[in-house]
């Protein structure tokens, strides 16, 4: 049976800085270094409202018609039947670059109002990287 080596001083110190090394980067989300830094992708949610699609609403027209020009609405509230929600976010870097809000009102079957917050509504300049 072969002796049991320990290991010695040494290479007992350098596995606990390696260890401690880890330990303390991993624990240091705010700390950034650009090497080490995540890929952060973007976050779309949400109904993308082009012009074209805003165009092509019209009062009187019907929910079928509505829903043919702009899709499905992202909220359908149970409560609200006659409103309907088209929101839309993009975040980048974990900050909200874009936003937009249209909402439609119908009375019966037939749109009634239409309440736009912009098409566009940049939250902050969206900056390259590498430029």
């Amino acid at each position: 049976m072969p002796p049991i080596r320990f290991a010695n001083n040494e290479t007992m110190t350098m596995r606990f800085n390696i260890i401690l090394i880890s330990v303390l980067l991993a624990s240091c989300s705010s700390f950034s270094v650009p090497l080490l830094t995540p890929y952060k992708m973007d976050i779309r949610q949400g109904n993308y409202v082009t012009v074209e699609m805003r165009d092509k609403l019209k009062l009187g027209m019907s929910r079928v018609q509505v829903r043919y020009v702009m899709g499905t609405p992202l909220i359908s509230d149970a409560f609200h039947g006659n409103r309907w929600d088209y929101v839309y976010r993009l975040e980048q870097d974990y900050k909200l670059v874009e936003q937009q809000r249209l909402t439609l009102y119908f009375e019966g079957d037939s749109l009634s109002r239409i309440e736009d917050s912009g098409l566009t509504t940049p939250a902050a300049p969206v900056v390259s990287e590498g430029k």
